[in-house]
């Protein structure tokens, strides 16, 4: 171990004569590991919200949607195409469009998504969702958002009125399930129904609106979506859960890069620190600093052991925060410390934490590198110290 490091180490706790030195260092430290476990707890918690968004989001939904501007009535061939092309894991038909529900004098618009069970359960968690009952294999049942269900009253077995811009009169549904996707969207507006009854209810024939296409990997949607685009080619759409929700995604992304940048000025002010002490360090250690230079020691090896003091504080810091950060999301992850209201969260009742190795790598990075860069400048300061006059007044 080199001379410096030595030397370093022994400084960093000096008790002899200024015992505050080594009371300053450990409030930077700990400055230091409070940063980084609060950035490490908020980024994890954050994305926990954005997985468990994402699940809900490709739950009621697919990774990839097939569309056509036309009529789509090869269903059967597109179907058989796609199941064949690498990363695809499942291909369900279904029929969307809008429509009107009544039950009594209440009414309400409504989008109708027509499937077929047994293909969908390959696509989507459309039926892990439901609170109650489900979409029987009978015609005329339908299954609604749970709060569509609060605010018309309905239950399993109640009848319901539903009317498209093509029915010529109602068609009457019996209620046979009940789902809480855990978006209020979803849940107060979707109304699912067999893709027979839904053809007949739009006036369609055998003709599809789209085809759902789930993948073994969902990140994967977007080379997916050029490998589908260019096997169908035009008048065919294809959008992924990416495509459709740009919006959303794209907010949870600024707001997770907004935190960071606020949260990280905590680390910044606790690396301010480091470099306070490793200044009055210095001027404590004017005299060691003369004896050095008159032995032979160059500004390049005092440099080299401020510069230890502020890396060593700084992987001190980072280490405790490392593990204090990960010893919180532990806990959150497996025990409902903070409960969550279950009529918003469906099916959690506690944080979601997940710790990503390439936040906590950032985050690490971060309070090391701020204290070597803060450490720069009293490590300088010492380098250039003249010893005659480190040497005169002592």
């Amino acid at each position: 171990m080199s001379f410096e490091w030595n030397i370093a180490m022994r400084y960093l706790w000096s008790r002899r004569r200024h015992p505050f030195v080594g009371v300053i260092n450990l409030v930077s430290i700990l400055g230091i590991s409070l940063g980084v476990a609060i950035l490490i707890i908020v980024m994890s918690v954050m994305n926990g919200f954005d997985e468990d968004l994402k699940e809900r989001l490709i739950g009621l939904r697919a990774h990839v949607i097939i569309e056509k501007e036309a009529a789509f009535t090869e269903g059967e061939t597109v179907m058989g195409r796609l199941s064949r092309l690498d990363g695809v894991k499942g291909v369900a038909p279904f029929v969307q469009g809008e429509a009107v529900v009544q039950k009594g004098r209440w009414g309400a618009g409504v989008l109708v998504r027509g499937v077929s069970p047994d293909l969908e359960r390959s696509v989507t968690k459309t039926f892990d969702s439901f609170r109650e009952g489900s979409l029987a294999g009978v015609s005329g049942s339908v299954a609604v958002g749970s709060v569509l269900a609060d605010k018309a009253g309905l239950e399993i077995g109640s009848e319901i009125s539903l009317l498209s811009n093509l029915s010529k009169k109602p068609a009457v549904m019996k209620v046979t399930g009940i789902f809480s996707s855990g978006l209020y969207e979803y849940d107060e507006r979707l109304v699912f129904m067999r893709l027979a009854d839904a053809q007949t209810f739009f006036g369609m024939g055998d003709a599809l609106s789209g085809v759902s296409v789930a993948l073994r990997d969902a990140d994967r949607a977007p080379q997916v979506k050029k490998e589908i685009q260019s096997e169908l080619g035009y008048p065919f759409v294809v959008q992924t859960w990416m495509d459709m929700n740009r919006s959303l995604l794209g907010a949870l992304r600024l707001e997770k890069t907004v935190m960071f940048l606020i949260l990280a000025l905590v680390v910044l002010v606790a690396s301010l620190n480091i470099a306070g002490s490793l200044t009055i360090l210095v001027i404590h250690k004017t005299r060691d600093i003369g004896v050095m230079k008159a032995l032979g020691a160059t500004p390049l090896n005092l440099m080299k052991i401020f510069a230890w003091n502020g890396l060593a504080l700084g992987l001190g810091g980072a280490f405790c925060g490392g593990v204090l950060g990960a010893g919180v999301c532990a806990l959150l992850k497996n025990y409902p410390v903070i409960p969550l209201p279950k009529d918003i969260y469906f099916g959690i009742d506690r944080l979601p934490v997940v710790m990503n190795s390439w936040d906590v790598t950032a985050v690490l990075g971060m309070a090391v590198g701020l204290s070597s860069l803060f450490s720069f400048y009293p490590a300088a300061v010492a380098g250039r110290l003249d010893p005659v006059k480190a040497l005169r007044y002592e």
